[in-house]
């Protein structure tokens, strides 16, 4: 009892701590918003690519790059961007299918206008909203909360245990690694004579008690180990994949639990390529196909309500490198999926590849702010009217049109 005692007032205070103020609710008509962060500057040029631009060709090994035929074939699309024929990845079967079901929409020449080529730079600028470092201490979803508001129990969620900087600042966020680190092992008596102990203690009694009742709260919604996902949905297995499909998965179940989730990040790591991409690479893109399809399966019948936004914090170069792999890069894809996506289209404007077209002759240009794609979803979707106030320093533009 007292070691559960400890453990409860340790979780109460570190991931729970705004619930004693929070009334229950769901979010049963409301947006869903979803950013899938692909951490490591994953190589935009390998997952979709102008397989017939010479330049492309010719800077890459045919290991490293999507092909019009032959073992290398990419996913052929239909796009109205520009005459270039442009491939998915041969491994990335559920996003192709996605994007021809038209649920899916493209974004290329995307990221941040500063051109730095800093993992830890780039990832903070992206997850306060920024293109140059400010003191700030908000992330740019805790700035969005704070415009919005919120009415669900849990409404901003951090699916896989730790806490991303877009949620900085922000006290309604709690990281989760899996549901069942919302159980309590003990019988009712134990659970009885803890919110006894917990009535007096001023400091974190409230927040102690919220986590119980959060706790039984959960466990009446119908939190399990053995969730058995939807329309057949099969998330997929295996190291290169785990952590994401754990995350996925967990986020789908809490979505239909109708707990009140609003905003959910989810990260997966390893596109740091410098090596072996040819190995490496093909992995990590039917991972996150394999289980970006499963998840949408899985919540289909909520895909009027969601939207999913994918995106790395800047791409790759667009030669192969000495080591078999790619540097850090510039210019990259991101990726819209929801049911209110105008999908089968790719948006934006592509700058092309030949060597003077190329920031720093090495890179692809940023033709389109990640802040103007983000910034269209919370307008179209998530109600804000003044996307400055959650993005400094930052006016909209013309519309891209890709969601609706």
């Amino acid at each position: 009892m007292k070691g559960c005692t400890a453990g409860l007032a340790l979780f109460a205070s570190s991931q729970l701590k705004t619930f004693a103020s929070m009334p229950w609710h769901t979010n049963d008509e409301g947006e869903i918003f979803v950013l899938v962060f692909l951490r490591g500057g994953c190589d935009g040029l390998g997952l979709v690519a102008p397989v017939d631009d010479k330049f492309y060709a010719g800077a890459r090994t045919p290991s490293l790059r999507i092909a019009s035929g032959g073992g290398q074939s990419g996913l052929a699309i239909k796009q109205s961007l520009t005459d270039a024929d442009f491939r998915f990845h041969n491994r990335a079967g559920a996003l192709h299918e996605l994007y021809e079901d038209g649920q899916l929409a493209l974004i290329h020449a995307c990221g941040l206008t500063n051109g730095t080529r800093s993992h830890f730079e780039a990832m903070e600028l992206i997850e306060k909203g920024l293109v140059k470092k400010e003191n700030t201490a908000k992330g740019w979803l805790s700035r969005y909360l704070d415009q919005t508001e919120v009415k669900g129990t849990l409404p901003a969620i951090a699916a896989g245990g730790s806490m991303p900087l877009s949620f900085l600042g922000n006290n309604q966020a709690a990281s989760l690694y899996g549901l069942t680190d919302y159980s309590l092992y003990s019988d009712p008596r134990a659970l009885g004579i803890l919110k006894s102990i917990y009535k007096e203690d001023k400091q974190l009694g409230p927040t102690a008690l919220r986590t119980l009742e959060t706790i039984q709260y959960l466990d009446k919604k119908g939190a399990s180990k053995n969730y058995r996902p939807s329309s057949g949905a099969n998330y997929p297995q295996g190291w290169h994949v785990e952590e994401l499909s754990r995350s996925l998965k967990m986020l789908a179940q809490l979505i239909k639990m109708d707990v009140g989730v609003h905003v959910a990040t989810v990260d997966y790591g390893g596109w740091d390529t410098h090596e072996n991409q040819a190995y490496r690479f093909p992995n990590l893109v039917k991972g996150l196909s394999d289980a970006i399809g499963a998840f949408y399966t899985d919540v289909y019948s909520y895909n009027k309500r969601l939207t999913v936004v994918v995106m790395s914090e800047f791409g790759r170069r667009l030669r192969t490198n000495r080591s078999g792999g790619t540097d850090h890069g510039y210019g990259n894809v991101m990726m819209v999926l929801g049911g209110n996506v105008n999908g089968r289209n790719m948006y934006g404007k592509w700058p092309g590849l030949a060597t003077e077209q190329l920031n720093n002759r090495v890179d692809l240009q940023v033709t389109t702010d990640y802040r103007a794609v983000l910034g269209e979803v919370l307008q179209q979707r998530l109600g804000v009217t003044d996307v400055g106030k959650v993005f400094p320093d930052f006016e909209m533009g013309d519309r891209l049109g890709f969601i609706s």
